[in-house]
């Protein structure tokens, strides 16, 4: 089994600080989810938050991409410091060639 937390459940003005401590704690990799508002209803963070979480941690960097043509966003997310995405079908054509 992963353990892979999800930085929504995280308090935002300490974000960098619990990422550590969820590392610190055992987890696997962090999970990010990224919504727009479209694809579905809420809206979250971008590549700018997975860009900031790099340096603060050495785990995967999980990002759910619930976005509306993801395929537009992949390289950004992946230049930003995004490791891995799940494997939702609308990703598995592009996301091969972008997997590290």
């Amino acid at each position: 089994m992963k353990l892979a937390p999800s930085i929504l459940a995280a308090d935002f003005a300490r974000l960098g600080v619990q990422v550590a401590e969820a590392e610190k704690a055992g987890a696997d990799r962090i999970h990010i989810d990224v919504m727009d508002g479209h694809f579905v209803p809420n809206l979250s963070m971008g590549a700018p938050v997975v860009a900031s979480l790099r340096p603060v941690t050495r785990l995967q960097l999980e990002t759910h991409m619930m976005i509306s043509s993801p395929d537009l966003f992949l390289q950004e997310f992946a230049d930003s410091g995004s490791d891995w995405w799940p494997d939702p079908q609308f990703l598995e054509p592009t996301r091969a060639c972008l997997r590290r």
